[in-house]
């Protein structure tokens, strides 16, 4: 099942500097789940200066309750207290896409 993820970050003075701690960690774990088929697309949600706000992910799990488990409880942008509102639907991605 595909879910589309719109995660924005805080807004705090110190938002950025969580984001930066993390960073790496956060690359690193989507180029592992990439490769094994649950991140099928990702980007950073840029302000109209270019600063980086949030992030939108499209994941393929077997169900909302495994994307949490497997995924979202130890993603390093949750557990550094990087994204503040995170958004979840299901989503259908056309074949022609995949």
């Amino acid at each position: 099942m595909f879910f589309i993820i719109i995660a924005y970050d805080g807004t705090d003075d110190k938002a950025l500097d969580r984001r930066m701690a993390v960073r790496q960690a956060h690359l690193d774990n989507a180029k592992k789940m990439h490769a094994n088929g649950t991140l099928k697309y990702a980007a950073g949600i840029l302000d109209d200066s270019k600063k980086m706000i949030g992030s939108m992910m499209i994941v393929d799990f077997e169900s909302r309750q495994a994307m949490q488990k497997h995924w979202l409880d130890n993603e390093p942008y949750v557990t550094g207290n990087v994204w503040q509102k995170i958004n979840i639907n299901p989503a259908v991605v056309p074949e022609f896409c995949l």
